[in-house]
């Protein structure tokens, strides 16, 4: 069973974390991972940095371009994890954009995931239809779950549709607003994640953007099965620098 499949197993509200490879310094990418794993993490999304990232917002952008201008590359991220799966167990996924793995070659980077341990990919400007008709199979050869999104503005037929041919969970987007943008949910925001409950979809939703917090987790999860951070732990570790990941993390639990 892929390692995704196995956290939404879990009674308890997953808490998923992005940051950005290479960042802040280069080779900082396998210490943090391993200290979010000795955080409690359940699971954690890699950003594959990229020159021109749209739906990101400063703090991600920015952490972007440093690791960028650091040195990382599609390359250096695979060397860097090839050997992550003796000592880092949770699930992991490269979230970036298409154009780097179209660059590297998608069954090529999709086969050096399967070798180094990823258990899928968030593409968000990875057109659906485009995925099914060219990249499916591809990604199926190799073991790998693609992350579809959905936005407050997703229309409740491809909603439905994007259920039926997913398999993990669903990336549920809190906004329309590029990441780090919202401070807290307000009645919009809680209509909407209503909403979707009450379709009672198949697959598990996981909700991005506007997690900063105990307070955002709690409201995220009280109807999807989890929340991802990235803006706020990419500004903790701003300010605060890996040793501290484990504080931040409980500030989130409890």
């Amino acid at each position: 069973m892929n390692r995704i499949n196995k956290a939404l197993q879990s009674d308890k509200k997953l808490l998923s974390i992005y940051f950005t490879a290479g960042y802040p310094e280069l080779k900082n990418t396998i210490t943090i991972l391993e200290h979010l794993e000795q955080s409690g993490v359940d699971l954690v999304e890699i950003g594959l940095p990229f020159s021109d990232p749209l739906a990101d917002g400063p703090t991600i952008q920015a952490s972007s371009t440093q690791a960028l201008k650091n040195g990382m590359t599609t390359e250096v991220l695979f060397e860097q994890l090839e050997n992550i799966r003796k000592t880092v167990s949770i699930p992991l996924i490269i979230m970036g954009y298409f154009n780097p793995i179209l660059q590297y070659g998608v069954e090529a980077f999709c086969k050096q995931c399967q070798a180094i341990g990823i258990d899928g990919l968030i593409i968000p400007d990875l057109p659906i239809d485009v995925y099914q008709n060219e990249y499916q199979a591809i990604f199926e050869r190799y073991g790998l779950i693609n992350v579809f999104l959905i936005t407050p503005q997703t229309s409740e037929k491809r909603i439905r549709y994007i259920d039926s041919v997913s398999n993990g969970f669903i990336y549920m987007v809190s906004s329309a607003a590029t990441t780090g943008k919202t401070s807290g949910f307000g009645d919009m925001q809680m209509a909407y994640f209503n909403r979707i409950s009450a379709l009672q979809l198949n697959t598990p939703q996981i909700v991005g953007f506007g997690i900063k917090d105990n307070a955002t987790f709690k409201q995220a999860t009280t109807y999807a099965k989890g929340a991802i951070i990235g803006s706020a732990f990419i500004k903790h570790l701003n300010e605060f620098g890996i040793e501290k990941i484990d504080t931040f993390i409980k500030t989130i639990r409890d």
